[in-house]
């Protein structure tokens, strides 16, 4: 099954701000994937990243996170790819450095054609 790149980029993440990635339309299942090679243990704060993929149930409706993680520090394996989230009607894909120092994420979100 061949893919396609639906949004990419490089996020220069402040720490403490959540920064939208992208906006999602409905009736598509996507994965983002994340390249968190820049992460480091640091000399006194390790970073941590999050990551999230918010989604609505109804049109209109509230979105709530359908998929979250956090990364601490140094990865050993630096790709990230979220577990496949379907998009019932809208979605927004979030990034979110809570500690140590900025790092900018090359990102993409995908979807199987």
């Amino acid at each position: 099954m061949a893919l396609t790149v639906v949004a990419s980029g490089t996020q220069s993440a402040s720490v403490g701000v959540e920064h939208t990635l992208t906006t999602l339309t409905g009736g598509k299942t996507y994965t983002l994937h994340v390249d968190t090679a820049a992460m480091s243990h640091g000399s006194g704060t390790a970073d941590e990243l999050e990551l999230r993929i918010k989604t609505n149930v109804l049109n209109g409706g509230t979105e709530r996170v359908t998929y979250y993680a956090l990364f601490v520090g140094a990865q050993d394996v630096p790709v990230k790819i979220s577990l496949p989230v379907p998009v019932p009607q809208a979605g927004t894909v979030t990034l979110k450095q809570t500690a140590g120092t900025g790092r900018s994420f090359p990102w993409a979100v995908t979807t199987p054609d």
